[in-house]
């Protein structure tokens, strides 16, 4: 599996480029925006979360990288509806964002279940 910490860094990477591609409108400009602050916030409390100075510490980061991810998929959902794009790369990134939830979600459980257990 790839190393998080580049997968969630190369998301944010990939969604810039993608952003790169929407048209230049008002009402295109706010909603890039909120996907480049979403996607980035992924990989920056990702990498927050590593050097965690307590398991319920890198528990509430994760949560944030969980959030973000989904906060990310919404945005993309919003520009394949408002766009009527069906490409690969739309399709793509929803995927991966997708994908960031899950692992992150059983990563918060998996450390969920470890302290419930050292209790």
């Amino acid at each position: 599996m790839q190393d998080l910490k580049l997968r969630t860094k190369k998301f944010n990477l990939d969604c810039i480029a993608f952003c790169k591609t929407i048209p230049k409108s008002r009402e295109f400009d706010s909603l890039v925006r909120q996907l480049i602050r979403s996607s980035s916030s992924v990989g920056a409390n990702y990498r927050a979360a590593n050097p965690a100075k307590s398991d319920k510490d890198f528990i509430n980061k994760l949560k944030i990288v969980e959030e973000e991810a989904d906060e990310s998929m919404y945005w993309l959902e919003i520009f394949k509806e408002i766009l009527f794009v069906n490409d690969e790369e739309n399709e793509r990134l929803i995927k991966e964002a997708s994908e960031l939830v899950a692992i992150t979600v059983s990563s918060i459980m998996t450390v969920r279940k470890r302290l419930n257990n050292n209790r």
